[in-house]
Protein backbone atom coordinates (compact mmCIF):
# COMPACT_ATOMS: atom_id res chain seq x y z
CA UNK A 1 0.00 0.00 0.00
CA UNK A 2 1.02 3.52 -0.88
CA UNK A 3 -0.09 6.84 -0.35
CA UNK A 4 0.98 9.41 -1.86
CA UNK A 5 0.93 13.53 -0.78
CA UNK A 6 1.66 16.33 -2.80
CA UNK A 7 -0.17 19.70 -2.38
CA UNK A 8 -3.63 19.35 -0.91
CA UNK A 9 -4.04 16.07 -2.86
CA UNK A 10 -3.81 12.09 -1.40
CA UNK A 11 -3.77 9.37 -3.57
CA UNK A 12 -3.98 5.89 -1.90
CA UNK A 13 -2.56 3.11 -3.73
CA UNK A 14 -3.07 -0.58 -2.98
CA UNK A 15 -5.72 -3.34 -2.80
CA UNK A 16 -9.42 -2.33 -1.22
CA UNK A 17 -9.45 -3.91 1.94
CA UNK A 18 -5.82 -2.03 2.61
CA UNK A 19 -7.15 0.96 2.01
CA UNK A 20 -10.66 0.93 4.00
CA UNK A 21 -7.92 -0.13 7.14
CA UNK A 22 -5.69 3.30 6.12
CA UNK A 23 -8.98 5.55 6.14
CA UNK A 24 -10.13 3.77 9.73
CA UNK A 25 -6.32 5.13 10.79
CA UNK A 26 -6.74 8.15 9.39
CA UNK A 27 -10.30 8.72 10.78
CA UNK A 28 -9.11 8.19 14.46
CA UNK A 29 -6.86 11.08 13.77
CA UNK A 30 -9.09 13.28 12.00
CA UNK A 31 -13.17 14.15 11.94
CA UNK A 32 -12.76 15.65 8.70
CA UNK A 33 -10.63 14.90 5.59
CA UNK A 34 -10.68 18.68 5.20
CA UNK A 35 -8.66 18.68 8.41
CA UNK A 36 -6.64 16.05 7.21
CA UNK A 37 -5.87 17.50 3.60
CA UNK A 38 -4.82 20.79 5.35
CA UNK A 39 -2.40 19.35 7.88
CA UNK A 40 -0.59 17.42 5.24
CA UNK A 41 -0.51 19.99 2.39
CA UNK A 42 2.12 22.53 4.83
CA UNK A 43 4.66 19.42 4.38
CA UNK A 44 6.69 18.70 1.48
CA UNK A 45 5.93 16.24 -1.11
CA UNK A 46 6.40 12.94 0.43
CA UNK A 47 5.64 8.93 -0.29
CA UNK A 48 4.31 6.80 2.44
CA UNK A 49 4.98 3.25 2.20
CA UNK A 50 3.04 0.68 4.29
Amino acid sequence: MKVYVEGKQVILVGKAWEIRQKLKEYGTHFQYVHEWVSTISNEPKKIIKS
